[in-house]
C-alpha cells in the first residue's frame, strides 16, 4: 500500500505542533488515495512519542536514529532520510516549512530524484493521482496551484498554522530503521545556545501583535508587549521598526523576515506595505490600528481602527484584562 510520510519536528524534546499539522494534511490526502499515514523521525533520540503521533493520525512511526544526528547537520540528515526513502519508496513526504526543512529537503529531493515544493498553504490529490498544492505568489497577491508530475516521492512543506491538527484515538506501529552515516569533516557544531522566549514563537503563534514605524521608538513597544501578553500572543514588528533598531530582527514579519499565519494578526502603526503583507497576508483575521485613514493596511484588514495607537492600545489591554 502507498504511504504518506510526515516529518516529525522536535524542539527541546517536545514534538512541535507543526508535526500534527502535517499529519492533518496527510489525513486530508488519505481521503483521496487511501494511503497509509506514517510519521518519520530523523535524529538521535526520538523518545516515546508514538502514542501522541498515533493519536493525531499516524498509523506507522519510522524511527531513524543515529548518534551522529544529535546536532542538525543538513548533509547527514539528507543522507539518512534519502536512504530510508529509497528503501520504502513513499508516495508523498510532508514537512513543516521550517528553516531546518528548507535547508535539507532540497538535498533529499536531489538525491532521490523527487519533486519538491515549499511553503504550501493547501494540498490535494488531483485526477491524475498526483499531489497538487496551493501556495502564495507575487508577495501574497495571488494563489497558484501547482501539480506534481507522476514522480515519487513528491515532497512538500506546509506553512505553519495552515492546517488544524485532528485529534483521534489511533495508535502507531513503531518501525526502527538503521542507517550508516559517513563522517562529515566539513561541518561541525561548535556551540548550541537555547534562547529563552517570553512569548510564543511567531511562526507557530495562534495570535500575533506587531508594531511598526508608528511606534516612534523602542520604549513604546512596551504597549505592544502588554497587549500581546494579555491575549497570549507573540510579538512582531515591521521591517521599519527593526531597521530603526527598536526591536531585534527575530521579531521581523514580512518578505525579508518571518512568514506567519496566525488566526489573529493585530497590526499596530504599520502602514501595510506589500513586503509586510507578504509575511502575514495568510492570517485568518487581520486587525489594523493606525491614525492614517489612507494607510494601505486598511484595504487589506478585516477590522480597522483609525485613531491614536497610544490611546487605543492601553485602553484595549485594560478591557481585555477585565474579561479575566
Amino acid at each position: 500500500m502507498s504511504e504518506i510520510w510526515v516529518l516529525v519536528d522536535k524542539a527541546q524534546d517536545v514534538v512541535r505542533n507543526v508535526t500534527y499539522e502535517g499529519l492533518a494534511a496527510a489525513l486530508k490526502l488519505k481521503e483521496k488515495n487511501g494511503a497509509t499515514v506514517c510519521a518519520i523521525y530523523v535524529g538521535d533520540n526520538a523518545g516515546a512519542i508514538e502514542a501522541d503521533l498515533g493519536k493525531y493520525g499516524a498509523e506507522k512511526f519510522y524511527k531513524v536514529e543515529n548518534p551522529a544526528l544529535s546536532d542538525f547537520n543538513p548533509s547527514l540528515y539528507a543522507t539518512a532520510l534519502s536512504e530510508v526513502i529509497k528503501k520504502h519508496n513513499p508516495d508523498i513526504v510532508i514537512g513543516g516549512n521550517t528553516l531546518k526543512n528548507q535547508d535539507y529537503l532540497p538535498r533529499v529531493a536531489s538525491r532521490t530524484s523527487a519533486g519538491l515544493s515549499l511553503d504550501s498553504i493547501d494540498v490535494d490529490i488531483n485526477s491524475s493521482s498526483t499531489l497538487e498544492i496551493k501556495k502564495y505568489k507575487y508577495s501574497g497577491k495571488s494563489i497558484t496551484t501547482v501539480a506534481f508530475h507522476d514522480i515519487k516521492p513528491m515532497i512538500a512543506t506546509v506553512r505553519l498554522n495552515a492546517f488544524k491538527p485532528v485529534e483521534g484515538s489511533g495508535s502507531a506501529e513503531v518501525i526502527a530503521e538503521s542507517v550508516e552515516l559517513p563522517a562529515d569533516e566539513n561541518y561541525k557544531v561548535i556551540e548550541t545556545k537555547i534562547i529563552p522566549k517570553e512569548r510564543p514563537e511567531l511562526t507557530e503563534a495562534d495570535k500575533i501583535v506587531s508594531g511598526g514605524r508608528g511606534m516612534a521608538n523602542g520604549e513604546n513597544f512596551q504597549i505592544v508587549y502588554d497587549l500581546a501578553d494579555s491575549i497570549g500572543a507573540g510579538a512582531g514588528a515591521s521591517r521599519a521598526a527593526v531597521d530603526s533598531g527598536w526591536v531585534p530582527y527575530e521579531m521581523q514579519v514580512g518578505q525579508t523576515g518571518k512568514v506567519v499565519s496566525p488566526n489573529l494578526y493585530v497590526a499596530v502603526g504599520i502602514s501595510g506595505s506589500v513586503q509586510h503583507y507578504a509575511g502575514m497576508g495568510s492570517s485568518k483575521v487581520i486587525v489594523a490600528i493606525n491614525k492614517d485613514p489612507d494607510a494601505p493596511i486598511f484595504q487589506k484588514c478585516d477590522y480597522g481602527i483609525c485613531g491614536d495607537l497610544f490611546d487605543i492600545l492601553p485602553a484595549l489591554t485594560d478591557e481585555i484584562k477585565k474579561l479575566g
